[in-house]
């Protein structure tokens, strides 16, 4: 699933080609894409409106348009992209959901797996509203980290896949901001002190910009809306390297399952709780 690198670089990629452009139609061959409001509504409601805006919240991407805001959620295999009428893609043969906009333009929605969903709401809070705060925000320090962890017992690797505790981290930038912090994925949140505390702080910023100068992981699905991948992956330092040397210590790079996800951690820097 596209994390917050990739979701930050489809914001980036659309705001060029969608910004100023005014929406005409709508056509879906698969309503459960539109979470809300029904596809009918969706459609007179959109009509008419101009994007005004392209941000993103955790692994969500937000459109401010005239009068409301439409969220895009990726999921697994979602891609997002701005086409000519004309232009065909390959990724077309998974679209599920398509905005015609002026000029003869479209906002595609492709997504293989049909996990997707979009909504079309005046209130952002009511989608994004329990998201915990954003891991790159100025408001987020490594004392307001420390005070989330020392109320939870549970196991960081998994603490940090909630999206309630932290918006944005998945799998991947969990694995390797870990590594950065020399924590192992089972340590238990609450016995970070304020020092480990402090080094997970910088690790998940380190690991998150990481992953956006690189342009996101293209490792399956993920692309930028202009159909390029990005080159994440061929810096990542755990994650994906099982049995390949910690680039730290020299150690094999280790893979087990935690909270039924793959992990992947050095046992020389990151010692077992």
């Amino acid at each position: 699933m596209p994390e917050l690198p990739e979701v930050e670089m489809v914001a980036r990629g659309l705001r060029v080609p969608l910004t100023g452009r005014r929406v005409t139609g709508l056509w879906s061959d698969w309503p459960r894409v539109m979470h809300s409001p029904e596809q009918q509504e969706f459609a007179a409601r959109i009509d008419g409106q101009v994007f005004r805006a392209i941000d993103r919240r955790g692994k969500y991407l937000l459109c401010a348009l005239d009068s409301e805001t439409l969220i895009v959620h990726l999921r697994m295999t979602g891609k997002l992209y701005v086409a000519a009428d004309e232009e065909r893609l390959d990724a077309d043969r998974w679209m599920h959901f398509r905005l015609q906009l002026d000029g003869g333009q479209q906002l595609r929605f492709s997504d293989a797996r049909k996990f997707g969903r979009v909504w079309l709401t005046t209130d952002p809070g009511s989608v994004i509203g329990a998201l915990g705060p954003e891991p790159l925000s100025r408001q987020f320090t490594s004392r307001r980290l420390r005070g989330r962890l020392a109320a939870r017992g549970r196991a960081i690797k998994p603490l940090l896949l909630d999206q309630g505790f932290l918006a944005g981290v998945g799998n991947i930038y969990a694995d390797e901001a870990l590594h950065r912090a020399r924590i192992h994925p089972l340590r238990p949140a609450n016995s970070l002190d304020q020092a480990e505390a402090t080094a997970l702080h910088r690790a998940l910023r380190a690991a998150l910009r990481a992953g956006i100068q690189h342009e996101g992981a293209s490792i399956n699905w993920y692309r930028k809306p202009d159909g390029s991948s990005g080159d994440s992956q061929s810096y990542f330092r755990v994650y994906g390297r099982a049995g390949q040397p910690c680039p730290r210590c020299g150690a094999a790079v280790e893979k087990t399952v935690v909270a039924q996800r793959g992990t992947h951690f050095c046992p020389r820097c990151q010692p077992p709780p």
